[in-house]
């Protein structure tokens, strides 16, 4: 009798924590709290590479014109903002890379779905997107240098090819990850060819498709980076490329550490301000992420 008196409030008891696992707690993250777990770490990771940096100079490791001190690098870069060219360089280079990689996602977008939903286009493209995305983008800026000239045409040309393979392979791999049930699902509610690809197809690839992105924007930085460093021209102005082989023409280390620091953090701000809050919105879209 007792064991049967205990099965509703061991019932109920399932059923409270289930709902307690359903629950998402919603609450407001305090300002210190967000200071301690997201900026903290890096300042303090940046602060320990600057120590280290510094010990190894005066360390005397190496002769000090190839390891220039974390002064001299800081020297670099205050002289470069008094003359007014630091954002100059910085917006050069950023700009391409960013319409460089509006455009790879307009080309790759379409192609990709292509190459997912059309058996023969997949059998004949697939192999060379895969191909293409494992070529070095460095291979494309003699070709393109003499197709197109010293231009922000070639330019644009390079980060096209190696940043569109990965815009659609990445969205190939994410249109390959959808479950079955939701395009049948699709189907029978009507949502059916351009409908079903854009309510049912390309929402459940997203997590694939994003994770292109990212890599699209990777090859998008790294072709541009190496086509302005091979090709220089006054013609092309003055990117972070470029001011990297100047200071390697110029034996000037301070600026090619200034160049390479640049250059690594318009990347990891990019990823900051732009990839980063996009995973959170479709993973929190998806119950993967506690809302704070």
């Amino acid at each position: 009798m007792a064991s049967t008196d205990t099965k509703p409030d061991d019932l109920a008891g399932l059923e409270a924590g289930l709902d307690a696992l359903d629950t998402v707690q919603v609450r407001r993250t305090p300002v210190r709290e967000v200071l301690v777990r997201k900026v903290l770490p890096p300042v303090l990771a940046v602060a320990l590479v600057i120590v280290v940096w510094q010990l190894l100079v005066r360390a005397q490791v190496t002769d000090d014109y190839k390891l220039p001190s974390p002064a001299a690098v800081w020297d670099s870069a205050s002289q470069m903002w008094l003359q007014g060219t630091l954002l100059d360089v910085v917006w050069t280079s950023v700009s391409r890379g960013l319409l460089g990689f509006l455009l790879a996602v307009a080309i790759g977008t379409p192609l990709g779905l292509l190459v997912a939903r059309v058996r023969f286009v997949r059998a004949a493209i697939g192999p060379i997107l895969s191909g293409l995305q494992s070529l070095p983008s460095v291979a494309w800026v003699a070709p393109a240098v003499i197709w197109l000239g010293l231009n922000d045409r070639m330019m644009y040309a390079v980060i096209l090819l190696g940043a569109v393979p990965s815009v659609a392979n990445g969205l190939v791999s994410g249109v390959d990850q959808v479950p079955p049930l939701f395009l049948r699902a699709g189907r029978t509610l009507g949502a059916t060819g351009l409908r079903g690809t854009r309510h049912i197809v390309l929402p459940a690839a997203l997590p694939g498709y994003l994770a292109g992105l990212k890599q699209g924007w990777a090859f998008s930085w790294r072709s541009l980076m190496a086509a302005e460093i091979i090709a220089s021209s006054p013609d092309l102005g003055l990117g972070l490329g470029q001011l990297l082989e100047n200071g390697r023409n110029n034996a000037d280390m301070p600026g090619v550490f200034l160049a390479i620091i640049l250059i690594l953090f318009v990347g990891i701000a990019i990823d900051l301000l732009f990839f980063s809050p996009l995973e959170r919105w479709v993973l929190r879209s998806r119950g993967l992420l506690v809302k704070n």
